[in-house]
């Protein structure tokens, strides 16, 4: 059977990537402009400029990837892209490089789901096996979608105010750690122990989650101990924070699993790289003797390969998109 090569673009916030990916399994090349140092100084990302370096970094990290790939275009199947959801302008920046390389190289145009990219990342760690519950967890999404084929997704719950990854960065600025404050908290949080009481967000019956509450406390007892005099003991508050809200995310997947029968977990996004996570979601894997994927550290954050790779299944299934494909800052993923 012959071989199928799908080249994916994701610039939907902060890294401008492109990747070739193998029968959505095989990495070939994967080329990423991070700017994260651009962004560092401002404590989170400038809009406006991460557009702009998109716009100088895109057909510099284009042209990279088939070098590295060896591949001249015309090999190419097809062109995968983030449509969305992310920052306008920055998705806009990937949509326009996919759209004239669909309309020069005759490949057919394939729109992939942000979050979709992030959950499929898994299946370039081993086959996806249905049904199964994808946990996802990232700057802007803390989600349990149930899964019974592929691209079939069902949404079990999701947070009703801030995602897990907003709540991490925001507590690290509030104790003075740079920006990206959520790998710095999960360092931290090594050293410390639990110390603070803080309350237990959304602890109900259902599968949603909440973060807001947790993160006013932090910043309630930050300045109620700065106002005292009371020196912060930045490690326990760290330890104390990442406790509740990781236990949270585990109450509330461990819940789903018995309740759907699941055997096979999956975790996506950007704070799935998170040490103190990965380590409660084997525990729980162990626990409850199931399957437990999560990507390699590479493949959490932002990057194409794993756009690659959800376009391959997309591309399959017929999902095509004409050059009328517009970027969009949300949208369900479907």
């Amino acid at each position: 059977m012959k071989d199928t090569y799908i080249l994916g673009i994701e610039s939907s916030c902060d890294e401008t990537s492109c990747s070739i990916v193998k029968n959505g399994r095989e990495e070939i090349a994967t080329v990423i402009s991070s700017q994260i140092d651009i962004h560092k100084n401002y404590g989170g990302v400038v809009p406006e400029i991460a557009s702009r370096e998109h716009v100088k970094n895109i057909t510099i990290v284009i042209e990279e990837c088939l070098k590295r790939a060896n591949m001249k275009i015309d090999l190419v199947d097809a062109i995968a892209i983030t449509y969305g959801p992310g920052l306008i302008g920055s998705l806009l920046i990937g949509l326009e490089a996919a759209k004239t390389l669909s309309f020069i190289y005759n490949k057919p145009l394939v729109p992939v789901h942000h979050i979709a990219g992030h959950i499929y990342a898994n299946s370039l760690e081993k086959e996806m096996k249905f049904p199964l519950l994808a946990l996802v967890v990232s700057g802007g999404h803390t989600e349990l979608v149930l899964m019974k084929d592929h691209y079939k997704f069902e949404k079990l719950g999701g947070t009703l105010d801030d995602a897990i990854g907003e709540a991490y960065d925001k507590v690290a600025r509030v104790i003075g750690l740079e920006y990206p404050g959520g790998p710095k908290i999960d360092e931290l949080a090594k050293e410390g122990s639990p110390t603070y009481q803080l309350p237990i967000p959304l602890n109900d019956d259902s599968y949603n989650f909440s973060f807001s509450g947790l993160k006013s406390a932090v910043i309630n007892l930050n300045h109620k101990l700065t106002q005292r005099g009371e020196k912060i003991n930045k490690a326990d508050l760290a330890t104390s924070f990442q406790t509740v809200a990781i236990s949270s995310i585990i109450n509330k997947t461990k819940k789903a699993i018995i309740n759907y029968n699941i055997k096979n977990l999956i975790v996506a996004g950007g704070v799935a790289a998170n040490n103190g996570l990965r380590n409660e979601i084997n525990n729980l894997g162990k626990e409850l003797n199931i399957d437990i994927t999560i990507p390699k550290m590479k493949y959490c954050t932002d990057n194409a390969t794993m756009i690659a790779a959800a376009g391959y299944y997309a591309y399959k299934m017929g999902r095509v998109a004409d050059l009328s494909l517009n970027s969009k800052s949300s949208d369900k993923l479907h």
